[in-house]
């Protein structure tokens, strides 16, 4: 029945801007909501230890990695055109229907700019963080 507000104040301690600031969050959420939900501080506290490295990315690069609902939209389209096809004759054949589901996405090709004004601060701190991994591309 809580758990909007849970959730909520659970919400400053991922998005902190550290981990001295995430500590001080989640001992607050501790205080809160210790007592009449042990188990969910008791998984923050067993896993903080996984979380911990997460804080040390920059802002941009944490809604990419928390934002996974575009990701999963698009494999879900590529599993659809797959399952719909059910075998291929050759390798060429399967990465012919991926592309074409891939392609179906955006027909008009008008959401590669809302694309890239969306992704544009995120490749750019992932360029910042990742010196030289990323390959330039045409950015408009």
């Amino acid at each position: 029945q809580d758990w909007d507000k849970v959730a909520k104040d659970l919400k400053p301690v991922y998005t902190a801007p550290g981990e001295a600031a995430a500590t001080e969050r989640f001992l607050e959420f501790s205080e809160k909501w210790g007592t009449k939900y042990p188990a969910v501080s008791k998984l923050w506290s067993d896993a903080w230890a996984e979380m911990v490295p997460f804080l040390s990315f920059d802002v941009e690069i944490r809604k990419v990695i928390c934002s996974t609902n575009a990701i999963e939209s698009v494999n879900a389209r590529i599993r659809k055109a797959v399952r719909a096809r059910g075998h291929f004759p050759s390798e060429a054949a399967a990465l012919k229907c991926v592309y074409m589901a891939l392609m179906s996405l955006d027909p008009t090709g008008k959401g590669q700019r809302r694309w890239t004004m969306r992704w544009k601060a995120p490749l750019n701190a992932f360029q910042i963080a990742f010196d030289g991994r990323l390959t330039p591309t045409d950015q408009r």
